[in-house]
């Protein structure tokens, strides 16, 4: 594993273990709705998926990939799909543990890295689920080549993105109102000077990785998938980029 990927495993055990709005409990009443087959789920920060990306999961085997926490496993495994949860960090994938001992689930959880899901075999999976996080590695058509291997022929692939866009801006111009375009994409925080790197990432943020919409959507396609659905989204908070332009993709691409 890079040191990148050690790094972000470190902060993310670390957000998982203090908890914020991404980690409140799922209640008795949203456990019961998905027993029944009714549940939401997002891949970017505001908007649900629709309902016909994710139709009806019973019996199926579905991966929630980088998606610890106990928030979406939870609702897939009440829901009727044999259900895995494939993170990078220990804490959030021990949520998932939790919710299933609290609501009576079967959730089957697994520690790696995205880059390399060697410990699945191929054609596996009906449905896998990926809420934003390509963003915090350095490589997404390796993840998508991957995913491709996994899934199974006219299975379904879920994923949300942050937009090139994010990246182009000056960070800490940017938390001030200012906007002056100082970054190239593909954008990495590693290609950062020392000192504005401890600026923006501070000792809470994982590392990020500004993607092209090359690699986010060619990738897919590339690996053999088919792009079938796709929406736009934004930061549900006081974010000034936000005010201008959608900064969150999401896709929905089917395996042939």
């Amino acid at each position: 594993m890079s040191d990148n990927r050690t790094y972000n495993q470190k902060i993310w055990d670390q957000i998982a273990a203090a908890g914020d709005r991404y980690y409140v409990s799922l209640t008795d009443k949203e456990i019961a709705a998905a027993r029944n087959g009714q549940f939401k789920i997002k891949l970017t920060p505001t908007k649900n998926v629709p309902d016909h990306w994710i139709g009806d999961v019973k019996g199926k085997n579905v991966l929630c990939l980088a998606c610890g926490g106990g928030q979406q496993a939870p609702l897939f495994a009440a829901a009727g799909s044999d259900t895995t949860v494939f993170d990078i960090s220990e804490e959030q994938l021990q949520r998932d543990v939790e919710a299933a001992a609290i609501h009576g689930l079967q959730i089957t959880t697994v520690w790696g890295d995205m880059a390399n899901m060697s410990i699945f075999a191929d054609d596996h999976f009906d449905l896998i689920v990926n809420p934003c996080s390509v963003c915090f590695c350095d490589n997404a058509e390796a993840i998508w080549r991957e995913v491709a291997r996994i899934l199974r022929s006219r299975g379904r692939f879920m994923t949300g993105f942050v937009k090139p866009v994010q990246y182009i801006f000056d960070q800490i111009l940017l938390d001030e109102g200012m906007f002056q375009v100082a970054n190239k994409i593909p954008y990495s925080d590693l290609d950062l000077e020392p000192e504005q790197r401890e600026l923006i990432l501070g000792d809470q943020r994982p590392m990020e990785f500004g993607h092209s919409l090359t690699s986010l959507l060619g990738g897919q396609i590339s690996a053999g998938m088919q792009i079938v659905g796709y929406y736009e989204d934004r930061w549900g908070d006081d974010d000034i980029l936000s005010d201008h332009i959608d900064v969150f993709a999401a896709t929905m691409a089917t395996k042939q």
